[in-house]
């Protein structure tokens, strides 16, 4: 059952400092609230100690996206005006849909150079305020890509970022995504492994991460939000993991939110996992009905966004809103580089 909610329901208050401008080293390190919403419960952790609420036989799943470096800044063809191509999805060998800024005077028809080697046709609008654009070079597309473009953060982190692998997970493997599925980037070798020294089971998703990421909620009832679409895919041995683990009672515990998407938009149709790919705008917010997740590690999220929605359908809105009340009082650091939350099923 849905309740009908306004996008206010879903703000708090966050001091700006707050806001983690670089990754902490080594991952692990960082903080871990754990909230249990079936006792009400709060715990302060570290990372590192995720395994001492874990157990043989769960099953964590990953995204194993991995960012492109899909920011590129170059100049009108017609004034020379500096213009930002952000790319969000590759439709076929050279046409992409993208963000363009700034977007109002880049036309159809406009040419946008990136240096010699490289350059693009704006050739449509899209739906959602972005454009399709074609792209001309010579040589392989994705060489070209890796030296002129710059990785895509987010913008409230304003620090440059040194090492590009800090905004990849150490698991990423599959090309596609314009934003990191950042509950992952706390995850070492050391620990993973630790972790399957206990039993615990991994498995694989890919989502790419798209335009929803970086589009906020402009409507004022949360029902009337549309998602943007975004790739994903489960591979058949995961599936059959995840299928087996719901058969025998073992939890399945989704690594961030795109994990979450992706496991409950494949099991739209059946109730149960399916292995295959598609498209998703999956929206979630309070009011559904988990059919997969039954234990949650995620980031800290910004106000009035869909990923806070969805992290209040799964632990609760006040509950989720408390917790974010004492992240904030308890000084943790918030968004993609910050700290982490292990929301404990509510069964």
């Amino acid at each position: 059952m849905y309740y009908d909610m306004n996008i206010s329901d879903f703000d708090y208050d966050l001091p700006e400092e707050r806001i983690a401008q670089t990754p902490i080293e080594p991952r692990d390190t960082a903080r871990l609230m754990v909230l249990n919403p079936k006792d009400g419960t709060i715990e302060h952790r570290h990372f590192f100690e995720l395994g001492a609420y874990l157990q043989q036989g769960d099953v964590l799943i990953f995204n194993d996206t991995r960012v492109i470096p899909a920011r590129l800044i170059g100049a009108r063809s017609q004034t020379g005006r500096k213009v930002e191509v952000l790319l969000l999805r590759q439709i076929d060998k050279d046409q992409w849909e993208a963000l363009v800024r700034p977007g109002k005077k880049v036309r159809i028809g406009s040419v946008i150079r990136f240096g010699d080697e490289l350059s693009c046709e704006i050739l449509a609008h899209t739906d959602f305020g972005g454009r399709i654009v074609r792209f001309l070079y010579n040589g392989v597309f994705e060489e070209i890509l890796d030296r002129l473009g710059t990785m895509p953060l987010p913008p409230y982190i304003h620090e440059k970022l040194e090492d590009r692998e800090r905004y990849q997970t150490i698991y990423s493997r599959v090309n596609g995504s314009a934003a990191a599925p950042t509950a992952g980037l706390h995850f070492t070798e050391s620990l993973m492994q630790n972790l399957r020294n206990m039993g615990v089971q991994f498995g694989f998703v890919t989502l790419h991460v798209g335009l929803g990421t970086f589009r906020p909620v402009h409507v004022d009832a949360i029902e009337d939000h549309v998602m943007h679409r975004e790739f994903y895919s489960v591979p058949p041995e995961t599936a059959a993991l995840i299928q087996a683990a719901k058969k025998e009672g073992r939890r399945v515990i989704a690594v961030g939110t795109t994990s979450i998407r992706t496991l409950e938009a494949s099991a739209a149709q059946t109730g149960n996992v399916e292995a295959g790919a598609g498209w998703t705008d999956i929206f979630i917010y309070p009011g559904y009905q988990f059919n997969v997740v039954d234990t949650v590690i995620t980031n800290f999220h910004l106000p009035k966004s869909t990923l806070i929605m969805l992290i209040s359908a799964f632990a609760g809105r006040d509950f989720t809103l408390e917790a974010y009340r004492i992240a904030v009082k308890e000084e943790y650091r918030f968004f993609s580089f910050g700290d982490a939350m292990l929301i404990q099923s509510k069964g």
